[in-house]
């Protein structure tokens, strides 16, 4: 990041950052002070425990009813409903977590035990579980520390009685700076108002970020230090294709980027005209793309985008946040729900839980210490371990099966001993329920995530035993390369080009079709345009993505042909470095795709 003094901007200085939401807007900054409040530190005398313990119990219902009355407000917004409704589940994770044993009980237990005030111990309790989540593999999970800090700040600051900047001061289209933004302050944003937002922290799929694309704000988020550089009324430019900010553009540089928004703008608009297409080639080679999601509510993105199946439903989200396991009938009524809110044609592929010391659930003990929490027990593991848990989840989803076509997708399968156990515990798991008389579609098909390099290896025997495989390219990779790719000093190394991966997925995908049994990709891999025509030249059957990728990777397909997709395979799988790899791959892209392959999603 450029380092500039403050009030001494040179003309289109840059800031960069990680692009959230996709997008160009320009527009004058508005600051925003969510700086981290700095509890006081003070020692109490024992007599004075229980009164502080009651102020901190205060302080919590204050910002239980404050939450309460943003997400009725929002609620009652009509113009925004349908984005506002597809995230409730925020506030109420909020609102779970302001009644949390970890977070509440653990905080008075500091207090008495420390003799300290409730603003130092909610400090260190919440910087204890945010280390906690810090440590976290899994992205997705290790990004849940904001939203502790978030519920942290809002108690913090009806302890410390702060005065509340409040998002109704915005009265004009406004670019926001801050140095957060909670879900709650994001769903207050008017996009007839807000015309981006620049954050200091958070990543892309952070649950601010997931509500600023559904809201289609752009925004880029991890800048590190914006709000130290950016002073208010600044004019910027938020490019949140590229992860860029320019501070007083140019003239030059604001024409160019006015163009650049007209271009991609059209490109959008264009893209949408295809969503009812099939992403079928010129020659005739049709593939499906379907969604990722994590939650039911984002099921209506997924068919928005043109995709009507979900590729990968990450089922960890039901373990998060709470104290206790989730039930067979929340699991069933969880399932029900995707299923009846996608077309009847529509598959939802349905992974069983992929938890364990790397994607925390403190729920039922299910946390274990572990030095390399990655290589420990997780996945199918935890659920051979725990088949209490496993079966419990398994009669929710049997349950579901006659409100929509459903699949099962059992997680990091090394072996085939391994795969073997779960198919039995699934079979008498159906032969309970057959018994108890529970309306079930006993030909649910069962599949394989291929995410560790020996299940790769054996992919040939695996293939004989299940109805379908689905690649999950972030592990394969990281595992393949031996490299943790949320580590910063290594993370060069996570090359999805390299020719190791490249072999590997074209061994797994031959000895799935010699096996006639259909397989997808449901990595980050399949939603980069970049690698597009590579997949697609492999003979996949599915790839499966974020939905704001689905009419970009769609378009791409409709304007090529397998042939030439075959050809380019082949020439990358002649080279020796990734680096000669994408050089290549890239240099095709661009030649292929002039106008619109550089307006990366």
């Amino acid at each position: 990041m450029t380092d500039i003094n403050r009030n001494q901007h040179s003309p289109g200085c840059i800031f960069s950052g990680i692009g959230a939401s996709p997008g160009i807007a320009i527009g004058r900054a508005f600051l925003l002070d969510r700086a981290k409040l700095k509890p006081r530190r003070e020692k109490i005398a024992s007599d004075q425990v229980e009164a502080e313990i009651e102020r901190f119990r205060a302080a919590v219902a204050s910002a239980r009813k404050e939450l309460e009355e943003i997400k009725n407000r929002t609620l009652q917004d009509n113009g925004r409903e349908g984005s506002i409704q597809k995230h409730n589940y925020i506030f109420d994770v909020h609102l779970l977590m302001m009644e949390d044993k970890m977070l509440i009980d653990d905080t008075i237990t500091l207090i008495k035990e420390k003799k300290i005030n409730a603003e130092w111990a909610l400090n260190l309790n919440s910087e204890k579980i945010i280390d906690f989540f810090r440590q976290m593999q899994d992205s997705y999970l290790r990004e849940r520390q904001s939203d502790v800090t978030h519920v942290s700040e809002q108690i913090l600051r009806h302890l410390t009685k702060s005065d509340f900047d409040s998002i109704d001061k915005i009265t004009r289209g406004v670019i926001i700076v801050a140095h957060d933004l909670s879900p709650a302050d994001t769903l207050q944003l008017d996009p007839g108002k807000v015309k981006a937002f620049v954050t200091d922290l958070g990543g892309r799929t952070s649950h601010t970020a997931i509500v600023a694309r559904s809201l289609e704000i752009p925004a880029v988020v991890g800048t590190e230090n914006a709000t130290e550089k950016i002073n208010g009324g600044d004019r910027l430019i938020v490019d949140g294709i590229e992860g860029r900010i320019l501070v007083n553009p140019s003239r030059e540089q604001l024409t160019a980027y006015i163009e650049k928004r007209q271009q991609y703008n059209t490109f959008q608009a264009q893209l949408i005209l295809n969503r009812d297409l099939p992403a079928e080639t010129t020659d005739g080679f049709r593939i499906s793309l379907a969604g990722n999601i994590e939650t039911p509510e984002e099921t209506e993105s997924v068919v928005s985008h043109g995709a009507v199946n979900i590729g990968l439903y990450r089922t960890e989200f039901l373990f998060l946040n709470r104290q206790s396991l989730p039930s067979e009938e929340e699991h069933y009524l969880t399932y029900r729900k995707v299923v009846e809110s996608l077309p009847p044609e529509s598959m939802t592929t349905i992974r069983t839980f992929d938890l364990g010391s790397d994607k925390i659930a403190d729920a039922g003990g299910l946390h274990e210490d572990s030095i390399n929490p990655a290589l420990g027990l997780r996945g199918i593991r935890l659920c051979l371990n725990r088949r209490e848990i496993f079966v419990t989840q398994l009669r929710g989803i049997f349950r579901a099966s006659p409100y929509g076509k459903l699949k099962i997708l059992l997680p990091m399968i090394s072996g085939l001993a391994e795969l073997r156990q779960a198919l039995e515990v699934i079979e008498e798991t159906r032969e309970e329920l057959r018994r108890e008389g529970v309306d079930f579609d006993p030909e649910v098909p069962v599949g394989v995530m291929i995410e560790v390099p020996s299940a790769a290896v054996i992919s040939d025997h695996l293939a004989r035993e299940v109805d379908f495989f689905s690649i999950g390219t972030n592990d394969l990779i990281q595992y393949t390369l031996a490299l943790d790719r949320s580590n910063e000093h290594v993370s060069y190394l996570y090359e999805p080009l390299h020719p190791a991966i490249l072999r590997l997925l074209n061994q797994v995908i031959s000895n799935a079709r010699v096996a006639d049994v259909p397989v997808s990709i449901c990595g980050e891999m399949a939603g980069e345009p970049l690698y597009t025509l590579v997949l697609l030249g492999l003979g996949l059957d599915k790839l499966s993505m974020n939905a704001i990728s689905i009419p970009h990777i769609k378009q791409i397909i409709r304007q090529s042909t397998f042939v030439e997709a075959r050809q380019m395979l082949e020439e990358c799988l002649k080279m020796k470095t990734a680096t000669e790899i994408e050089a290549f791959i890239t240099r095709e892209m661009n030649r292929r795709f002039p106008d619109t392959f550089l307006m990366k999603i």
